[in-house]
């Protein structure tokens, strides 16, 4: 199982608009985040977590020429804004419509901001056209399985992945954009050999986890390994890397392009 990291930051990126601080202003590539996004590889089927408004340029930095399932967690704009862009894996699959894999709150979002997207077939070639289908508790496949859980996030629910590979057997979770892993979460995600999980600050927010309820979570889930992602500003990729290091170690801070090998 392969994974890329195609966005680590929030809703305003980093830099931030019209901001001098130190992380916006630094020189590390690991501090620019473009919106947080995941690319999974499963023996070769290609599974896109959300598309953010700069879903073009992460997938043409990264390379991603492959598109077989997409997955939205929720309809915030940070998330959603950037399946227009899909368009090209919908010609890319034959002039297909694209299945889009949601919660109830995705589907209306999609259905308001896309409504010229949802048919069998693309109008016309260039065009997305989206399949608007509920996200089951397992997505089966050959090449392994997708199984989702709720996450409390502010006043919706946002789905939480797991990956497992069917002919390695790793298993690989995302938690994002939420503000707690609840005990049926916990459950779902432990013997993980990886976890991802928001942390959006240091502050206490009222729907993300900050860094100290994320490494709380971490460490009731027990992964080897926990990468922190939705990074706002306020989190310097060096200096909070010393820091876990010291007071949390297996807790890492994800960056955009990052890859994983499972």
């Amino acid at each position: 199982m392969e994974v890329v990291f195609l966005g680590t930051g929030t809703s305003q990126g980093v830099p931030m608009i019209a901001c001098n601080c130190a992380v916006c202003t630094s020189a590390d590539a690991r501090n620019r985040r473009t919106r947080a996004s995941i690319h999974v590889v499963m023996d070769g089927l290609h599974v896109q977590v959300d598309a953010t408004p700069e879903f073009r340029v992460q997938c043409l930095r990264e390379k991603i020429e492959q598109l077989d399932v997409f997955i939205l967690t929720h309809g915030h704009a940070d998330h959603i804004t950037g399946m227009d862009d899909l368009r090209r894996f919908c010609d890319l699959i034959g002039g297909q419509a694209l299945t889009v894999y949601t919660t109830d709150e995705g589907k209306a979002r999609v259905l308001s901001v896309f409504p010229y997207t949802i048919a069998e077939r693309p109008v016309s070639k260039g065009y997305a056209a989206f399949k608007l289908a509920d996200m089951p508790p397992a997505l089966e496949f050959p090449q392994g399985t997708i199984r989702s859980t709720l996450l409390p996030h502010g006043g919706i629910n946002t789905l939480g992945l797991v990956f497992e590979e069917r002919s390695s057997g790793k298993k690989f979770v995302y938690y994002n954009d939420c503000k707690c892993v609840p005990p049926e979460a916990v459950a779902l995600a432990k013997a993980a050999e990886v976890v991802v999980l928001d942390g959006l600050r240091v502050e206490p927010h009222p729907s993300h986890m900050n860094i100290a309820e994320a490494c709380a979570a971490a460490t009731e889930i027990g992964a080897p390994t926990t990468y922190l992602t939705h990074l706002t500003h306020g989190v310097d990729h060096e200096t909070w890397s010393r820091r876990l290091a010291t007071e949390h170690p297996g807790v890492l801070l994800a960056y955009d392009g990052l890859r994983l090998k499972l």
